[in-house]
């Protein structure tokens, strides 16, 4: 994230004004920081929503899934490679 202020002009309803302004007084923090905070929450919640779904579909396909399941296998015992850890 970067820590370059701008002052875009971006407009939000009062509602969720009156809601980032409660939640960055209740955390004592301001409310740019509760704004960034929710909008990085966010993108890692689409994120993770888009890996999941993609994996159901990946699931949902026998033939994928089985080469899926091969391919983690090949991975698992490369890390049996004879390194003892060090």
């Amino acid at each position: 994230m970067s820590t370059t202020t701008e002052s875009p002009n971006i407009r939000i309803s009062p509602q969720s004004k009156a809601t980032l302004r409660e939640l960055a007084n209740r955390e004592g923090k301001p409310m740019q920081a509760v704004l960034d905070k929710a909008i990085e929450q966010y993108r890692r919640d689409t994120f993770f929503r888009a890996l999941n779904e993609s994996y159901s579909r990946l699931q949902a396909d026998p033939e994928a899934w089985k080469q899926e399941l091969g391919e983690r296998q090949e991975w698992d015992t490369a890390l049996m490679d004879g390194l003892d850890g060090e």
